[in-house]
């Protein structure tokens, strides 16, 4: 249904940790679809489709507010979404009557995807049971074969150091194994790191995103391109050895070296001399290591009259 993201028709968790970005990668999955745009502006849907939705936590204005912040982000107009929100205080699928009203809107709508958010606000079950959470997971996989729907389920994880990330949704295990297609949200220092699983596709890992603000509204996206505006960071104690040599004015001590490059005295003694041997770095006359072929003190600026140093100048010919 969505590139990478979500299997056709499929049926699963959106997963993570409170204040993650749950909801938001619902929607975002919600605009894709209903708008036929990339999803989180980069996986594109296959198609697209009504989308039916139902968030439990968030009042109505809040739920258009965020539509409308993704809708600009995906470039696309907030009125043009074929998007049904079920406007009802609640909506328990361990109650008979729900279930059937929920039945009659599908069978309605005839949703491309149906987005519930989040499983704790759906029912008043033991989640830990797998016998009574089973039941709710049935059904919504009864809707998915039935009207041909992808399911989107949005749930929480508990704070533990689950070695997959799915192993960290609370409750029954049910929940993992019942997902066609599962994202799990989690956060890495400052940062969201996405997880993608699929029962019958390769995954991905480890993917940043980030809420952002366009000034129309927050969305999230991914952080590649953020990260391609600026140089990065470099990777082993060589590189790092070299960008600290060159960035600084003056040769640099071992421990000068260490200090910038963060690096142990033996890694930075061991690199140094395999740099000295490939010629990218070398011993100052005057003491310490700086890049090979620089001189070892920079030119002096030029004087002007009033003695304050000259502006650089570069001269250029039209070709």
């Amino acid at each position: 249904m969505v590139e990478a993201l979500w299997s056709e028709q499929g049926v699963g968790i959106v997963g993570g940790e409170p204040k993650c970005g749950k909801s938001f990668l619902a929607l975002d999955l919600a605009v894709a679809v209903a708008a036929g745009v990339p999803c989180l502006r980069h996986y594109r849907p296959a198609g697209s489709g009504a989308v039916l939705l139902f968030a439990a936590e968030d009042a109505g204005h809040i739920v258009r507010t965020r539509l409308e912040g993704i809708a600009s982000a995906a470039r696309t107009r907030f009125e043009d979404l074929d998007i049904a929100v079920i406007d009802v205080p609640t909506l328990r699928l361990d109650h008979r009557g729900d279930r059937q009203r929920l039945l009659e809107t599908v069978e309605r709508i005839r949703p491309r995807l149906l987005v519930l958010d989040p499983l704790v606000r759906l029912h008043g079950v033991d989640e830990n049971a797998v016998a009574e959470v089973a039941p709710i997971l049935g059904f919504l996989r009864e809707i998915q074969r039935r009207f041909e729907t992808a399911v989107v389920l949005v749930h929480h994880a508990r704070k533990s150091g689950a070695t997959r990330p799915g192993q960290a949704l609370r409750g029954s295990s049910e929940l993992h194994a019942w997902g066609d297609s599962n994202l799990y949200l989690r956060r890495r220092d400052r940062q969201i790191v996405m997880t993608v699983e699929h029962r019958a596709a390769p995954g991905l890992n480890d993917i940043e995103i980030e809420l952002a603000d366009d000034g129309q509204g927050p969305a999230l996206r991914l952080r590649q391109a953020v990260a391609a505006e600026s140089a990065p960071e470099p990777e082993t104690p060589g590189q790092r050895i070299v960008q600290a040599l060159a960035e600084a004015e003056t040769p640099l001590s071992q421990r000068q070296i260490r200090e910038r490059a963060a690096t142990r005295p033996a890694t930075v003694a061991k690199a140094l001399r395999s740099l000295i041997r490939e010629g990218r770095v070398e011993r100052a006359p005057q003491g310490g290591y700086r890049l090979a072929g620089r001189p070892a003190d920079p030119p002096a600026a030029p004087i002007g009259g009033n003695g304050e140093a000259l502006p650089n100048t570069v001269t250029a010919s039209n070709p």
